[in-house]
């Protein structure tokens, strides 16, 4: 979708699911033709006209204050992630394109001394640089062509890679909430909106959550995995960005000591690791 379509899509669905009685509204007050609030219901709730709020919904409110956006984002409920991404649609910038990026080479020196299995990725989640360790536990990175090089499409659309991941359902609101922030931040990436479409094809768990508008991110937590000859094992992973290019994050994968995934993570690092590109 892209643009000023985003915002009108987001504060919709974000509307629909505000009960009217829990906002103080009797919900048999007059017909409803749609779930959740009406706009005229939640423009009384921000304080605004509601020919400011529709102007606002229709992405035609450029100078929209701070105040009403906060006043908007409390009627709506919003959580810390989905408030800031109401700000990046309301207020949406020309960011540095990215469709080029890549991994210096400093990044892939510094993922040759990392034990623990490692990645470099863009803000599409394409993986730029590796490690090792993370190819024994996903896949062989260097023997994919370069567009297949995606943890979106790997953990979505690769069935061999996607079954060893049962929690599939989470994964995927994960990734709809990743890339729900991008496109705030890159409302012009084409290629962004190109994975969009052909997750939203290909993967139901993904176009649930689209079209909710599952806004999350997320830099740290647990992954389940069932690997083919080292077991099922649990995982915590940490995503961290580099001060100076913003647009890359490094992903760790670690375990907690005494487990099988730390077993299965000393078995990674003792063996051979690919010679840098």
């Amino acid at each position: 979708m892209g643009g000023n379509g985003e915002l009108g899509a987001f504060l919709r669905a974000r509307r629909a699911r505000v009960r009217p009685e829990e906002a103080g509204y009797a919900s048999g007050s007059g017909r409803r033709r749609v779930p959740g609030l009406r706009r005229e219901e939640l423009a009384h709730l921000a304080g605004v006209s509601v020919d400011y709020y529709v102007r606002l919904e229709q992405g035609r409110s450029h100078s929209v204050s701070d105040a009403v956006l906060d006043a908007v984002a409390a009627a709506l409920r919003l959580d810390d992630d989905e408030h800031a991404h109401l700000y990046r649609l309301a207020r949406p910038h020309k960011a540095r394109p990215a469709h080029g990026a890549t991994a210096r080479a400093g990044m892939w020196q510094l993922l040759d001394w990392i034990s623990a299995p490692a990645l470099v990725v863009g803000h599409r989640l394409d993986v730029l640089a590796w490690n090792g360790p993370v190819c024994g536990l996903i896949t062989d990175f260097g023997r994919l062509p370069p567009r297949a090089r995606n943890m979106c499409r790997l953990h979505l659309l690769d069935p061999g890679i996607g079954a060893r991941y049962p929690d599939r359902d989470v994964i995927a609101q994960e990734v709809v909430g990743h890339l729900r922030v991008a496109a705030g931040n890159h409302p012009d990436d084409h290629e962004l909106w190109r994975l969009v479409d052909e997750l939203n094809a290909h993967c139901a768990e993904f176009r649930h959550h689209w079209a909710r508008h599952t806004v999350r991110t997320k830099s740290h937590g647990t992954k389940r995995i069932e690997h083919p000859s080292l077991g099922p094992l649990t995982l915590f992973y940490e995503l961290t960005h580099f001060p100076q290019d913003p647009e890359l994050a490094l992903l760790v994968y670690t375990a907690a000591p005494g487990t099988p995934g730390a077993a299965a993570l000393a078995v990674l690092a003792k063996e051979g690791r690919p010679p840098l590109p």
